[in-house]
């Protein structure tokens, strides 16, 4: 099921294009981050994904509830954390969550809601707390909480992690990685490792344009092996059309003469590795790796954007 869908979005301001036909789809239940440099379009796009600004051309629904057609609706489905937060300093968390849940009429009831969001964010001892007195990462959780205090489908982060000291950091991918499952989350970031550590899947982004979405850990998604044997592509290939669960296969491109076979396996569980290795061993071909492929996603920003990564963390 598809929680969000951006369908060739575009966005000019005045002669310049800051998202070019940018389209993708976020699965329910999963993270996924928008990764690029800034300047790459990555907040024009969760803009116009909130209805906060309205796109050039192209479109966008949230649960299947088209956003520029039904705002107040769609809005009601997602919690939206910009990058600068605007917080009333002079008000107390849980007053400021009680004012967040009334505005949202958050249900059953603003207390049931401001009590539920406390506890899932580790926020209850803060309660009584002046918010102007709280650290950036306890800033940073409130801001999160009051996103979360109507519990809607899809929570919205644009640079969650940006001005926080090496703990918060942690602290807040820990947070991010237990919001994952019980909703959806796109979250935006130019920091690899925040995207790496936290994310399903990640969309590369540069000059306004999408040039790849990246699968980073299985998930939903399935699983991708790696497999070394020593045997030609072909005979591999063959074996592979044999199995059940397998979605695909990549084979890397090796110099001639190339005595081994270095792929990677799309498949549907884990458990079609012990499969794969019964077919290979029956048909003779010996096996020098097969186990869960881990994407590097630092190659793979670098080959696309030809560029530094940002830094990391």
């Amino acid at each position: 099921m598809t929680a969000i869908v951006a369908d060739r979005l575009s966005k000019w301001y005045g002669s310049r294009l800051a998202v070019d036909n940018v389209s993708f789809e976020v699965r329910t239940g999963e993270v996924m981050g928008l990764l690029g440099p800034n300047g790459s379009g990555k907040t024009t796009i969760l803009r116009m994904l909130t209805g906060f600004l309205r796109p050039s051309s192209g479109t966008a629904s949230v649960t299947g509830v088209d956003i520029f057609k039904e705002p107040v609706e769609a809005r009601r489905r997602i919690g939206y954390v910009p990058e600068d937060v605007p917080l009333y300093d002079w008000m107390r968390v849980g007053e400021f969550l009680a004012f967040m849940a009334r505005i949202k009429r958050a249900a059953p009831s603003e207390a049931a809601a401001v009590d539920a969001v406390a506890e899932r964010l580790s926020l209850r001892d803060a309660l009584r707390v002046p918010i102007g007195k709280l650290s950036r990462g306890y800033r940073q959780r409130v801001a999160i909480a009051q996103a979360l205090v109507n519990d809607p489908a899809v929570l919205i982060l644009d640079e969650p992690t940006n001005g926080l000291d090496p703990r918060q950091i942690a602290e807040m991918r820990s947070l991010i990685q237990s919001l994952a499952g019980k909703g959806t989350v796109l979250l935006t970031s130019h920091i690899l490792a925040d995207v790496e550590r936290v994310a399903d899947r990640a969309a590369i982004l540069l000059g306004g344009r999408l040039l790849g979405v990246h699968t980073i850990r299985a998930g939903a998604t399935g699983t991708r092996l790696k497999l070394v044997a020593r045997a030609s592509a072909s005979a591999v290939r063959s074996c592979l059309e044999s199995i059940a669960g397998v979605r695909g296969v990549i084979f890397e491109a090796l110099p001639a003469p190339a005595a081994t076979c270095v792929c990677t396996i799309e498949v549907d569980t884990p458990a079609v590795a012990e499969a794969l290795a019964s077919c290979l061993v029956a048909r003779g071909i010996p096996m020098l790796e097969l186990g869960e492929a881990r994407v590097d996603l630092e190659s793979i920003f670098l080959a696309l954007t030809g560029s530094e990564p940002g830094a990391r963390t």
